[in-house]
C-alpha cells in the first residue's frame, strides 16, 4: 500500500461511515467515497480507488440487506434473481473500466440525473406508498433488465449513484414504495459490488489493508442508516433521495467543468 498518513486514514473512514450511511438509507455513497479515494491517493491509477471502493461498500452495504430483510416486505425471490444477475453485470462492467471516457458519460449521467430529481419533486407522492397494482411477468422482466443487467453494469464500470438509479428503477417499474425498493436496491447492491470487486480483486487493483479499516466505519454507517430508514418511513427515503440526487449533480458538474 502506499505511504498515507493517519490524518489521511481517519478521513477516509469518517468518509466510509458517512457513506455507508448514504448508501443504506437510499444509495449513492460512492458520491462520497469515491472521490475521497481520488483525493487521498492522487498519483494512484484509479482502477485502485474503484476496486478499494467496492471493497468497503460491500460490508455497509450487506449490513444494510440483512437488517432491510428483516423488517421490511422484501420479495426475497426477486431480490435474489436481481443481485445473481448483477453480479455477473457488474463483473462485465468492472472488465471495461480502465477504458471508460469522463468526457462523455458524466454529461449523460448529469442530465439523467436532473430528470429524476425533476420526477420526483413533481409527482410529490412517488414512492410514498405501494400503488397495491399486479406486477406483471413484463415488469419484472424490465426490472432484471433495467437494474438487474443496466445499472449493475453501470455498476461495475464507474459506480457513484447506483443505489439512486436502483431504487428510482424499482419505483418506477415495479409500483413499490420507496422504503420496499431501498430495500431490494440493497440487495441488489450487495450482487453488484461483489461481482465488481471479484474483478478488481483479480487484477490486483484492491488496497486490501486500508479497505479493511474503512469497512468497519462503513458497517457501522450502513447499520445505522437501514435502521433510521425502516423507523422514519418513505418520506424520509425520497427527501434523502432527493438530497443525493442533487448532490450528485453538483459534483459531476464540479468534476466536468470546474477541477
Amino acid at each position: 500500500m502506499p505511504d498515507i498518513s493517519l490524518t489521511t486514514v481517519v478521513l477516509l473512514c469518517l468518509a466510509a461511515a458517512l457513506a455507508g450511511w448514504i448508501d443504506a438509507v437510499v444509495g449513492g455513497g460512492g458520491l462520497l467515497l469515491l472521490p475521497a479515494l481520488l483525493i487521498g491517493f492522487p498519483n494512484l491509477a484509479p482502477t485502485y480507488a474503484l476496486g478499494t471502493n467496492k471493497a468497503v461498500a460491500i460490508t455497509g452495504t450487506s449490513i444494510a440487506a440483512v437488517t432491510y430483510a428483516r423488517r421490511t416486505r422484501l420479495d426475497p425471490a426477486l431480490a435474489a434473481r436481481l443481485a445473481g444477475l448483477a453480479l455477473l453485470s457488474a463483473g462485465g462492467g468492472a472488465l471495461f473500466a480502465s477504458a471508460v471516457n469522463k468526457e462523455i458519460l458524466q454529461p449523460l449521467i448529469m442530465v439523467v440525473l436532473l430528470g429524476v430529481a425533476a420526477f420526483v419533486v413533481w409527482k410529490p407522492r412517488f414512492g410514498t406508498e405501494a400503488t397495491g397494482r399486479e406486477v406483471t411477468r413484463k415488469r419484472r422482466l424490465l426490472a432484471l433488465a433495467v437494474a438487474g443487467i443496466g445499472v449493475a453494469f453501470y455498476d461495475g464500470l464507474i459506480g457513484p449513484g447506483t443505489g439512486t438509479f436502483l431504487v428510482i428503477s424499482l419505483v418506477a417499474i415495479l409500483h413499490l414504495d420507496m422504503l420496499t425498493a431501498s430495500a431490494t436496491a440493497k440487495v441488489v447492491n450487495v450482487g453488484t459490488n461483489l461481482g465488481a470487486l471479484l474483478v478488481f480483486g483479480a487484477a490486483g487493483t484492491v488496497l486490501w489493508k486500508l479497505a479493511a479499516g474503512m469497512a468497519a466505519f462503513n458497517m457501522a454507517g450502513g447499520w445505522i442508516g437501514a435502521h433510521m430508514a425502516v423507523r422514519k418511513g418513505s418520506g424520509f427515503v425520497r427527501a434523502v433521495l432527493l438530497v443525493v440526487v442533487t448532490a450528485l449533480v453538483l459534483r459531476l458538474a464540479y468534476d466536468q467543468w470546474w477541477s
